[in-house]
């Protein structure tokens, strides 16, 4: 309590000597203002390329670049220009994206702007667009993205992406609105903490941007391979400054209709069947009976797993001219499946689920931005950005699911390869399932950015800055699904092509009249909410080369995420009918097992469909979901809770130039201390009573920073930076909850309140050569020593001793424990993140070479960039790992810029990573992996210079050569998910009145 009382009287303090001094400052400037008439060119002072600010005004960028014997003032190459000047000019490492004029960003994604800048990688999601961002071998999470140098948080999720750390969905925000994307790879104590790998700031436009009334239209239509689907998009940006340049205001709107189809494979993982002592050929313990599933022992059940579950005997819906009622031992595995050994059978790896997948997704995306300037005199500058988004999404998924977990397959003739995994085999008891499921996604977000500053003293050498920013997003998404069994089958399984197993069976999966039966039905929603606000001041004595600064930033941040579900009540209505806890169609069921096939269609996937308003009309779904109870877990595996964080910094800074050997040295060097009170909360159920349970802490690091930059000739700049950031823990990982994260009730997680920050040690050693214009190789060594990272903690318990109700579960969850012996015997593997000894550390080289090449063809050059991370750990216990690093980046750029006439051919391609923790599916050594991918897009332009509006017609193609995303589970031929984003075009038309 002392604690917190203590940081509200420093506060307080400091806010009362900065509201004096702002008093202060505006007497001085409006004396300053009487005895001098400013010019228009100097209300815009250059605020430099300092300590992570903008390095560059884009009055300065308004104005014709000279690159030796070529005048640049728009166009690609006037954005290089630009990026070359803020990477020489800063004193710490940094790399800068910016747009051409207002409206004119390079890409059609913010995301895809970032992923050509060194060490930085992307995160796709469905339709392969970038989302977010990661640098320098540490995921998004490790990334902090700011919004004018003000927090931001996104209420966000994808197929694919639960989006439960501190990620930052960027696709949300318009290209268009933004003039730079500053990459900050080093800190500096004025800058928020947060980020261990770097600091991505997003620079809304304004008004003095480019002075004057202008209007910017952009008109595009975009067209993608996969089902020929059209995107069209437009964005419609007004901007005006008065005439004596003290006022102006930008206001702009845009909008995009997209449609995507991505076809692909799925397994969520893979599993080995559990064999009990007879299966094994054992004899059990004392009191052990004989068909009990063997935990881990030599030469059977070793790789752990165990999913899938060979009956014991053959049953009645065997086929394959098995004998009904014959037992299946060790005797009966080995005869058929010849030339394996049982060890083999039991560590034989199979898709828990081997799904071929059929995705629709149309987003519909409305967002508005307005900035007001306001400069009476040259020392006095006030800004007001807001930026608000709003989006609709529906996803349309449909898969067609072998059952390998749960399941009861018997296989026969089955093969293996060296690691266990299956290459052939004939699968008999088989069964698919069709899951079909609607994903309706609501998204806003708005933004508010207020600041000054002001310059006052007898030389305007003192400077007060102040910002504020407040933000907030919410998301609500609704799922169904229904699911539905297809009759016990014999399948022809192969595992050879190299990219994913291959199914045929003789049951017709397109048909609605295969004979088809209920599995399940389930109604779940979530809603999401984020906000973040906070304030910012700080005093500048000196000017910009050389000056003391001393100041203070609050930030709070929070998010509460909440699950909902009523899935019992709607498999009471549907399918259950007057049974009791199984959903088999029967007698009061709404839609029972003689009507199944009515609800059905023929899938364009190549297998059945859902006719979801029938489902829906027949069975009162709408008002089963707006009754839908608080669930302890999403449909996401998000855990329903939330965390809030109030965080206090006081800085020092200090920036100088000086001389060593004769040659400049700029000096940026400071010290932040910052301390953070952390509530996480969530519902805990303990037998039949849920109760909310709420941890604090108090968390608290002192963060030193400094950098060098020396100039030993007029065109080489070596640098060198030491710092230590930090990372606070994923709150995720800190709820209470128990979640179950399959529908077997095998695999849970629950959250660890105590988990500590990461931090960082890190060093850079750089080195730029600038080439003349727009040129410079670039040299960048670093490391990083990471503390606190978490890994998985696995143990292995009795259901019973989870402290979870049974009752709790949903009925298959309950079947699938009752398989597996009951609630006193099934075992569960239940995860739970700790922070691991010792330490990770990353080290990694990056080079940059941008260069003209006008000396061969005038307008000619070229951009390519190489990163290679290595990642080494130390310590003991379970090894610490940055998961979704690949250890080499590159991409390549060759332009052409002429006249009118604009070319860009892009190369991006990203190494083979481990994408996950070890443990995955209760194997112990298996990984999800991403496999390495490249891919080309083209950018080209025309203006008619002479026409009204100076129209440029724009044409856009990505991954031109249709490369898939594809992961695996271990090992190469087991695949975890393949998925075809295809090619997408984009023709369009801007121009400004």
């Amino acid at each position: 309590m002392e604690n917190i009382y203590l940081k509200a009287a420093l506060a307080q303090a400091l806010g009362l000597a900065l509201l004096g001094t702002a008093s202060g400052a505006i007497a001085a400037t409006a004396s300053a203002a009487a005895r001098q008439e400013v010019p228009a060119s100097q209300v815009a002072p250059s605020p430099g390329a300092k300590n992570g600010e903008p390095v560059k005004t884009q009055d300065d960028k308004s104005q014709a670049t000279n690159l030796g014997t070529v005048t640049v003032t728009s166009g690609y190459l006037h954005s290089l220009q630009f990026a070359t000047d803020a990477k020489r000019d800063a004193t710490n490492i940094t790399d800068t994206v910016f747009a051409e004029d207002i409206g004119k960003f390079p890409d059609n994604n913010i995301a895809e702007s970032l992923n050509r800048i060194p060490g930085v990688q992307l995160s796709r999601g469905v339709g392969g667009q970038g989302m977010q961002v990661s640098i320098r071998g540490l995921g998004p999470s490790f990334t902090r993205v700011t919004l004018d140098g003000g927090s931001v948080a996104t209420a966000y999720t994808d197929r694919n992406q639960q989006n439960q750390d501190r990620e930052i969905n960027l696709n949300l925000f318009p290209t268009e609105f933004f003039s730079q994307l500053a990459v900050s790879k080093t800190p500096v104590a004025s800058m928020l903490e947060g980020g261990i790998s770097g600091n991505v700031d997003l620079r809304l436009v304004r008004p003095f941007d480019n002075p004057g009334t202008h209007l910017t239209y952009n008109v595009k239509e975009g067209w993608n391979s996969q089902g020929g689907l059209y995107s069209p998009s437009a964005s419609l940006i007004g901007s005006w400054t008065n005439a004596d340049n003290t006022f102006g205001v930008v206001a702009g709107v845009a909008t995009k209709h997209e449609r995507a189809l991505e076809t692909g494979y799925e397994t969520i993982g893979w599993t080995t069947p559990g064999l009990t002592y007879d299966q094994c050929g054992l004899t059990p313990p004392a009191g052990t009976a004989a068909n009990t599933q063997v935990s881990g022992t030599t030469g059977c059940n070793s790789y752990g797993g165990g999913n899938w579950r060979i009956p014991d005997i053959v049953p009645i819906t065997a086929g394959a001219g098995l004998v009904a009622g014959q037992p299946i031992d060790d005797a009966f595995l080995l005869q058929n499946n010849p030339g394996l050994t049982i060890e083999q059978i039991s560590n034989s790896l199979i898709p828990r689920l081997s799904r071929p997948l059929h995705l629709t997704d149309v987003r519909d995306r409305k967002a508005a931005v307005m900035s007001l300037e306001y400069r009476p005199d040259v020392n006095m500058h006030f800004y007001l950005d807001t930026l608000f988004t709003k989006q609709k999404r529906d996803t349309d998924s449909t898969d067609m699911n072998l059952i390998g977990r749960n399941g009861t397959m018997i296989p026969l003739n089955e093969e293996v390869d060296g690691n266990g995994v299956v290459t052939s085999a004939t699968f008999t008891n088989a069964q698919y399932f069709l899951e079909a499921s609607l994903r309706h996604q609501t998204t806003k977000f708005w933004s508010a950015n207020p600041g000054a500053d002001i310059y006052f003293g007898d030389d305007a050498d003192i400077k007060l800055h102040v910002q504020a920013h407040v933000n907030r997003s919410w998301m609500y998404e609704e799922v169904p699904s229904i699911l539905f069994n297809s009759p016990f089958t014999t399948v022809q399984y192969s595992n050879d092509s190299g990219s994913h197993p291959t199914l045929s069976t003789d049951v017709d999966l397109n048909d609605p009249a295969s004979g088809w039966s209920w599995n399940r039905v389930n109604i779940q929603a979530e809603r999401r909410v984020t906000t973040t606000k906070g304030v910012g001041s700080y005093l500048q004595f000196g000017e910009d080369d050389n000056n003391l600064k001393a100041g203070f930033s609050f930030d709070q941040q929070g998010r509460q995420i909440t699950g909902y579900d009523n899935s019992k009540a709607w498999s009471q209505v549907i399918c259950q009918g007057t049974a009791t806890g199984v959903c088999d169609g029967g007698p009061g069921s709404a839609v029972p097992q003689s009507d199944i096939a009515s609800y059905l269609r023929p899938g364009p996937a190549g297998f059945i469909a859902v006719d979801y308003a029938g489902i829906y009309a027949a069975s009162n779904y709408r008002n089963l979901l707006e009754s839908a109870p608080v669930a302890g877990s999403v449909f996401t595996g998000a855990t329903t809770g939330g965390f809030r964080e109030k965080s206090w910094a006081y800085y020092i800074e200090a920036n100088a130039t000086t001389e060593v050997l004769g040659r400049p040295l700029r000096l940026n060097a400071g010290l932040r201390y910052v301390t953070t009170d952390q509530n996480i909360s969530g519902p805990v159920t303990n037998g039949s009573t849920t109760e909310v349970r709420s941890f604090d802490s108090d968390l608290s690091n002192t963060l030193p920073s400094f950098n060098l930059a020396w100039s030993v000739r007029d065109n080489v700049v070596l640098r060198l930076a030491g710092s230590r950031s930090m990372t606070r823990p994923n709150p995720s990982y800190m709820l209470p909850n128990t979640n179950f994260s399959d529908p077997s009730a095998q695999n849970a997680s629950q959250g660890n309140p105590d988990l500590q920050p990461y931090t960082s040690d890190n060093l850079d050693l750089a080195g730029e050569w600038y080439t003349g214009g727009a040129g410079y190789v670039a040299v960048d060594l670093f490391n990083k020593e990471i503390t606190g990272f978490t890994v998985n903690g696995i143990r292995t318990i009795p259901f019973g001793e989870l402290g979870v109700s049974y009752d709790s579960l949903q009925p298959y969850q309950q079947a699938a424990i009752q398989q597996r012996g009951g609630p006193d015997v099934a075992t569960v593997l239940v995860q739970s993140q700790v922070n691991a000894d010792g330490k990770l550390k990353i080290r990694g080289e990056e080079i940059d070479w941008v260069q003209p090449l006008d000396w061969m063809v005038d307008g000619l050059g070229f951009t390519a960039n190489y990163t290679h991370i290595r990642q080494t750990s130390s310590g003991s216990g379970v090894s610490a790992v940055a998961v979704g690093v690949a250890p080499n980046l590159w991409n390549g750029t060759v332009y052409w810029e002429k006249g009118p006439v604009s070319a860009r051919v892009s190369y991006n391609w990203t190494d083979n990573q481990i994408s996950s923790g070890a443990n995955q599916n209760g194997i112990s050594f298996a990984r999800i992996k991403t496999d390495a991918r490249g891919e080309f897009d083209l950018s080209a332009s025309y203006t008619f210079e002479h026409l009204p509006t100076s129209p440029q017609i724009t044409l856009d193609a990505t991954n031109l050569t249709d490369e898939p995303l594809r992961s695996t589970f271990q090992y190469s031929n087991a695949a975890y998910s393949i998925y075809n984003p295809g090619r997408t075009i984009t023709l369009g038309v801007r121009g400004t009145f």
